[in-house]
């Protein structure tokens, strides 16, 4: 099973669109994976035309329709594994161990807010962000992340979508 995982497209916002490369992806995926401030209602619905399910959780820059429609936290089970996902992941003090602590039996938290990517094994889980392909901020790139999962095992891929 392949996941594709984003967050803070921050859209729709002028003339600013996926870039090629993400959009591909998100097609191909068999899940789509969105870990909040999708920012308004009508790109959570171009992104739910694409094809595959999406899922995904509020932000806090959201609208509020959209943000009352999005829980703040969820749980989805994809492959045989459980996969926790989360906007605001709190200090980056001890954010590792909090957030594996948080959803216990879960083999990858994801979250997003910060904008800057991660993929950090944590006793055993992922702890995942995608940052951002639409605004790097202070990332090197904009970025989003693949997860291949394969009966339970999660293995997660950085891919670069430029500067």
């Amino acid at each position: 099973m392949r996941i594709a995982v984003i967050s803070d497209t921050h859209m729709p916002r002028g003339t600013r669109r996926l870039p090629e490369a993400c959009a591909d992806r998100l097609h191909l995926a068999d899940l789509v994976v969105h870990c909040g401030d999708v920012t308004g209602a009508a790109f959570w619905d171009e992104l739910n035309a694409l094809g595959p399910p999406v899922v995904g959780v509020r932000g806090n820059m959201d609208e509020p329709t959209l943000a009352a429609a999005l829980p703040p936290t969820r749980v989805v089970e994809a492959g045989g594994a459980r996969i926790a996902m989360v906007h605001i992941p709190g200090p980056s003090a001890g954010r590792e161990a909090r957030l594996a602590a948080r959803f216990p039996g879960c083999a990858a938290v994801v979250y997003g807010h910060t904008h800057v990517p991660q993929a950090d094994l944590c006793d055993g889980v992922w702890i995942l962000n995608p940052g951002s392909p639409t605004e790097r901020r202070r990332a090197r790139a904009r970025t989003m992340l693949e997860l291949q999962i394969h009966r339970g095992d999660v293995v997660p891929e950085l891919v670069e979508l430029g500067a």
